[in-house]
């Protein structure tokens, strides 16, 4: 996406002597102008996706940071350069972790904030938009408002129904939303997603001329994704297109035990055959510049990351002294490869052993594109933060079917030609690890399974509400009479 909105995000500030959700824009342009074109409609949609782009927010923190520490992804040391020690030992009063976890809480709302005053907007304004485009911006803000709502489900409330969740914020207002139960903030979810699925029946992605391939490709039979005249619908896999939709439903229903439901949209997204797996030659071609270690045409939806480069490769994953690393022995113990992950082609090609830091220590190299950080036009289109893979799909129909068989086409494309025996969903678990390895998602899995975590060190953490619901921020507690 090489949309440029860096004024134009209707930054929202959060301050604590007033409501906690109680939010005022602050933008350089007001309103009524911007929300007068349909070219102030589309700045003020890829604001959002601007906003979550963040470092504190997909950017950073909840696709390779929080997560992936609470799930003992990393191997922490007392040089702790980034302060994960403690939130890898589930210390929630630590200041740092509270600081990440209040950034993440009020950048999240703001950013639902943004989605309900575009949704506030836009039927009103129905008769300046042209083509498909007032269907397709007020359907991916719906589908923002779910999926940005349900991460902070998953991340600030426990799993059972009838608990109490998380305020679901439908309207751009003053007021307190109350809070609703998970049970409601989950068929919240499910109603926005559905209404963002009819209207995204008209995505330009569905169409069997959208050929989703690598940036690199000229030729229109392996690539078609940025040949529309109107650059506003090209790449729209960096959005939540119709698909991602189909895939952030299967997710919620899951989570709600809906497995009808869940593979339905699940096997949706599978059937489409418009993501295909990985070539090995890509996956392990020597020239950087060629390889593809995000296994690019399989994901269904990601965040563009334009800073990607430096924060992800040369500073969190790749400093040989301050980096975030993980010990040889709990990656050959994550990919089992002592046994059936011996041939585990993620094993082989997100990890290198480090010559700078701690000997028998890995370098996470999973985000590594070009050798020469070079930003060039082709090397940005990979700078995107994982949200959903197809091999999730094929994940959700395995456990909504009791079929292994679908996890073992995920197997098979990752180089493990042996089928999966004994307890499938545990078996889920750890593949799903392997294959989520720094993007977020296998601490949900553990906690919507209620399932032990598995450290470093050959214990488990006991499954708990006390490590799996973060406290919500004080001053939502305080100024939101929670």
């Amino acid at each position: 996406m090489r949309l440029l909105i860096t004024t134009l995000i209707l930054a929202l500030t959060f301050t604590s002597c007033k409501k906690w959700l109680d939010i005022q824009p602050e933008s350089e342009i007001s309103d009524e102008v911007l929300y007068s074109t349909e070219e102030g409609f589309q700045e003020a949609l890829i604001g959002v996706y601007t906003k979550c782009s963040q470092e504190s927010l997909y950017g950073k923190e909840l696709t390779v940071g929080t997560p992936e520490v609470l799930a003992q992804n990393y191997t922490l040391t007392d040089n702790d350069a980034y302060y994960y020690l403690k939130t890898s030992n589930y210390i929630y009063t630590d200041a740092d972790f509270i600081s990440r976890k209040d950034n993440i809480w009020q950048g999240l709302y703001n950013a639902i904030a943004n989605c309900n005053l575009l949704l506030a907007n836009i039927d009103s304004k129905q008769k300046i938009f042209t083509g498909n485009n007032y269907a397709l911006i007020k359907g991916e803000a719906l589908a923002l408002r779910a999926y940005i709502h349900f991460d902070l489900l998953r991340l600030f409330a426990p799993v059972t129904t009838s608990a109490t969740g998380i305020p679901y914020v439908t309207k751009y207002s003053k007021d307190i939303t109350p809070m609703s139960t998970v049970g409601a903030v989950l068929d919240s979810a499910i109603d926005d997603l559905k209404r963002a699925k009819d209207l995204l029946a008209i995505d330009p992605i569905i169409s069997k001329a959208y050929i989703v391939g690598y940036p690199t490709e000229s030729d229109t039979t392996l690539n078609t994704e940025e040949s529309n005249p109107e650059l506003f619908l090209q790449d729209r896999r960096h959005r939540l297109n119709y698909y991602a939709v189909c895939g952030t439903l299967a997710r919620v229903y899951l989570y709600k035990n809906d497995k009808t439901n869940a593979l339905t949209n699940a096997l949706e997204v599978i059937n489409s055959n418009k993501f295909p797996w990985t070539n090995n030659t890509d996956f392990l071609a020597v020239d950087d510049d060629k390889k593809d270690r995000i296994l690019y045409k399989e994901l269904v939806f990601g965040w563009y990351i334009p800073s990607m480069a430096t924060t992800y490769k040369n500073s969190f994953f790749l400093s040989s002294t301050s980096g975030i690393h993980l010990s040889e022995n709990a990656g050959q113990t994550i990919y089992e490869t002592g046994g059936a992950g011996a041939d585990d082609l993620r094993y082989k090609e997100w990890f290198v052993s480090s010559s700078g830091a701690t000997s028998n220590t890995l370098n996470i190299t999973k985000y590594l594109h070009n050798t020469d950080n070079t930003a060039t036009d082709a090397n940005l289109h990979y700078m995107m933060a994982p949200a959903i893979r197809l091999s999730e799909m094929y994940y959700i129909a395995a456990e909504c079917t009791s079929n292994a068989d679908y996890l073992n086409t995920v197997r098979t494309h990752r180089g493990i030609g042996s089928p999966v025996t004994g307890d499938l969903n545990t078996a889920l678990l750890k593949d799903g690890r392997k294959e989520w390895y720094a993007e977020g998602q296998i601490f949900y899995m553990y906690k919507r399974l209620n399932h032990d975590i598995a450290s470093q060190n050959g214990s488990s953490i006991p499954a708990s509400d006390k490590i799996f619901v973060l406290p919500l921020p004080n001053d939502e507690i305080l100024y939101g009479g929670r």
